[in-house]
């Protein structure tokens, strides 16, 4: 369940979608466990005896009056995938791929991660008893790192980017046994990170956002969106010929996507020295680019840099005017945005949901600390507290 051995490009996963249409009603959803894997149908498992689980519950929808009345957007939504099992969206991929590794016989997977991968894979393996294996940069999160070997993996820091990490497990897999579950190796991540898409056209009433900005490094979130709709769209579940313009998010730190498509290339040239905060986007060259700008173009959207700096800024403003705690990566969706906007490439009355994808307390770093410092014998310290209110 690797590459294709002729091309060596990534599987893809297929459907009878003609007999599923005829076979299945959307209506036989209701009163199903609120869960991803209430889409079974459309999902590799070959039982559901066989599904390794830690309740992956369906993400909630919220919708951002204050911000989006901020940006000047009428309708502006978030998917929050930081309530899954691990804090991110990758509980997606991983609950998918280690399910289908152990219906297959594997024993053993190693993965590569610039963040909150590594953490999800190890905790599934523990669950399906699965040893594993995480090679990351060394300057990766220090939670990530912590979180993986907290679930049992052999964690190894190395002094290289993502790809590297990718390259020394292959290196090793045919003396170790290991099974490579790097982003678009192996067919059944994608599936997982499909059930995005699937959840929010049933939570958006079958009739898809006209605008997704979805933070971009492997970008297998975005593919797997892009799929389910149009799997979707062959069973006849969309009220809406309509879909989503897609809108691949990176920094300006790390931005291969971005460059091929605006040189109108199908393939991305790898990003040298490449830096951002937002560790789950920094993958300086992705194995599915094609597959990444194929989505964009077919859906008539973009590919945008936002600036490194802007990332703190944004955090602060979403959780600030909204309270909601947004990760490093998703923060730069809202920079790219915020630029769109004062483009007029996205308008105030277009409905859009940006995908949250992970836990901002997994970047503590990128937090603000204590305001100040007072003295239990300050008499009205609150005071420097209100005129530096008035102030702002």
């Amino acid at each position: 369940m690797g590459l294709c051995d002729g091309c060596e490009r990534p599987l893809w996963v297929l459907y009878d979608l003609a007999r599923l249409r005829a076979e299945v009603d959307r209506d036989a959803l209701k009163g199903r466990p609120a869960s991803m894997w209430r889409y079974l149908e459309l999902l590799p498992p070959s039982s559901p005896e066989s599904i390794v689980t830690l309740g992956e519950t369906t993400t909630p929808l919220f919708h951002a009056h204050r911000l989006g009345r901020h940006l000047g957007l009428n309708s502006l939504w978030f998917k929050d995938e930081s309530r899954l099992p691990t804090g991110s969206f990758k509980a997606r991929g991983m609950a998918m791929a280690i399910t289908r590794a152990k219906e297959l016989g594997v024993q053993s997977v190693a993965v590569p991660t610039a963040g909150n991968a590594g953490g999800a894979m190890a905790a599934y393996a523990a669950r399906a008893g699965l040893s594993a294996t995480v090679l990351m940069p060394t300057d990766t999160p220090e939670v990530n790192q912590r979180e993986a070997r907290l679930f049992g993996a052999q964690v190894y820091g190395v002094d290289g980017m993502i790809d590297d990490c990718g390259r020394m497990i292959r290196k090793a897999m045919a003396e170790t046994g290991w099974f490579d579950l790097s982003t678009l190796k192996e067919p059944y991540r994608i599936e997982g990170k499909k059930t995005m898409g699937l959840e929010l056209a049933e939570q958006f009433g079958w009739r898809l956002p006209d605008v997704i900005l979805y933070p971009t490094g492997g970008g297998t979130g975005l593919i797997g969106m892009w799929k389910a709709f149009n799997e979707l769209a062959s069973l006849g579940w969309l009220d809406s010929s309509v879909r989503p313009r897609m809108v691949a998010c990176q920094s300006d730190g790390c931005d291969p996507i971005v460059r091929a498509f605006e040189k109108g290339e199908r393939h991305a040239t790898r990003v040298d020295k490449a830096s951002t905060q937002a560790a789950g986007i920094r993958v300086p060259a992705a194995v599915g680019d094609f597959m990444i700008l194929d989505a964009v173009r077919e859906s008539n959207g973009l590919a945008v840099r936002a600036s490194e700096s802007s990332i703190s800024s944004w955090m602060g403003i979403a959780a600030a005017v909204e309270g909601i705690s947004l990760c490093p990566e998703t923060a730069i969706c809202l920079a790219v945005l915020d630029g769109l906007i004062k483009k007029g490439v996205v308008c105030a009355e277009e409905r859009i949901l940006v995908i949250n994808t992970g836990a901002a307390q997994k970047y503590v770093t990128t937090m603000p600390s204590v305001s100040r410092r007072v003295s239990v014998s300050d008499e009205g310290w609150w005071r420097n507290e209100e005129a530096d209110s008035m102030s702002h």
